[in-house]
């Protein structure tokens, strides 16, 4: 299996769907964005994760989730509120968050 996307149940489960432009240069952004996927795996309810970022700074970032309530718990984390913070005071430029229930799912696999 490709490890650059997530491993999922069968739906339905939950997706925070984060895209964002960033700001120029790092900023401690590569080192928090790392931490804040490893914090979210020890998570109850969190599913995983999958991220593309450009070259032009533009990237989504998409998490899975088994309810609503594990996403509510997810945003409420201390240190993931303030990686929030410094995100739209440091990081990003621009950024929208969509949450989605995934009803079906599919692939194409090798």
């Amino acid at each position: 299996m490709n490890p650059l996307f997530a491993k999922l149940p069968p739906p339905p489960y939950y997706s925070v769907i984060f895209s964002s432009q960033r700001t120029e240069g790092d900023n401690d952004y590569g080192q928090m964005a790392d931490r804040m996927v490893e914090l979210a795996s020890e998570q109850p309810g969190y599913l995983g994760v999958e991220s593309a970022r450009g070259d032009d700074g533009f990237g989504i970032t998409v998490s899975y989730w088994s309810s609503m309530e594990a996403i509510a718990a997810w945003k409420a984390v201390a240190e993931h509120r303030i990686a929030q913070e410094t995100g739209k005071a440091r990081w990003y430029e621009h950024y929208e968050v969509r949450i989605a229930r995934v009803e079906r799912a599919y692939a194409k696999r090798p």
